[in-house]
């Protein structure tokens, strides 16, 4: 989930989007489709509107302008990522034009068993870190040769870490916790100084338990490539802090051989989005800071 205008504009002014229009946009467009039940998914999601069709199909509506700029990026490079992945990614069916009071083009996918790590045990957390190591790596070895670079289409994830200053201290002057602002701004101003230097690999952008499904307790595929481009791949370690702990986490890190730098940056790309969570008054986002903040304290920020 992206939930980060502020780094480009204003907060974008999202829209709903109901069962009986995803059916009429289906029989217009993709008439043989039109006998298919449309029904919404549990967890819909930020970005997009998501029904299921039928029993093998999913559809996916961005629910504002800015997010409508993945649509045409997931069409053109998910088919080209897919093959050199080790577990399944969307697979796009059809692609939608706007219609019926939708303004947006829209996507038509097949459907992806599992479970959100959100709301399924996961079995072996460090055997879970492995494979999403393993997903992770296999994607960084795709050819990046033409792949989309930051930008609006992904809120500039795989830039530099900066973009997101400007959110981070108006996050961090509501903050009334002196002591807990000054530990947050130590590590934060630490990761700023760090940069990325290696040449521009492919990237998801939103390693988030949302986006990441389980079967039997496993990790067992990888969705909503939104926010996935290439450059620095930093903000796809941001899962370290969290849905991992300690030992899965440092399986990660060793997979990925991320250097101090690097994992630096990851722990940044968390740090922003709880700091701005928690001034939310997210309850969850608290654990993720400490978390950060404790390891960077033992590390000494090396």
């Amino acid at each position: 989930m992206t939930t980060e205008p502020d780094v480009v504009g204003p907060v974008p002014q999202r829209i709903e989007v109901g069962a009986a229009q995803v059916r009429r946009l289906i029989a217009t467009q993709f008439p043989q489709w039109s006998q298919l039940p449309v029904r919404p998914v549990p967890a819909a999601g930020w970005d997009n509107r998501t029904f299921r069709l039928g029993e093998s199909m999913l559809v996916r509506l961005p629910s504002a302008a800015e997010y409508a700029h993945a649509v045409a990026k997931e069409q053109r490079w998910l088919p080209a990522l897919a093959p050199h992945l080790p577990l399944p990614v969307p697979v796009p069916l059809g692609l939608g034009a706007p219609g019926d009071d939708y303004p947006w083009q829209w996507s038509v996918y097949r459907w992806i068993e599992g479970e959100p790590a959100t709301l399924a045990p996961i079995a072996d957390l460090d055997a879970f870190a492995a494979t999403l190591a393993g997903f992770l790596l296999a994607l960084q070895q795709v050819d990046p040769a033409g792949g989309p670079e930051p930008g609006l289409h992904n809120w500039f994830r795989g830039g530099p870490l900066r973009n997101y200053d400007p959110l981070m201290t108006r996050a961090l002057a509501t903050l009334d916790d002196t002591s807990l602002r000054d530990d947050i701004t130590r590590v934060w101003q630490a990761a700023l100084a760090t940069g990325w230097s290696g040449r521009p690999v492919w990237f998801h952008g939103d390693i988030a338990p949302g986006n990441l499904l389980t079967t039997g307790g496993e990790l067992s595929a990888v969705i909503d490539f939104g926010t996935c481009g290439v450059g620095d791949p930093s903000c796809d370690l941001a899962i370290a802090w969290t849905l991992l702990t300690g030992p899965s986490r440092a399986v990660l890190r060793e997979r990925l051989a991320a250097d101090p730098a690097m994992w630096l940056r990851g722990a940044g790309w968390a740090l922003w989005k709880a700091v701005v969570l928690h001034t939310g008054g997210e309850p969850d986002a608290k654990h993720v800071i400490d978390q950060i903040i404790a390891e960077f304290a033992h590390d000494r920020l090396r």
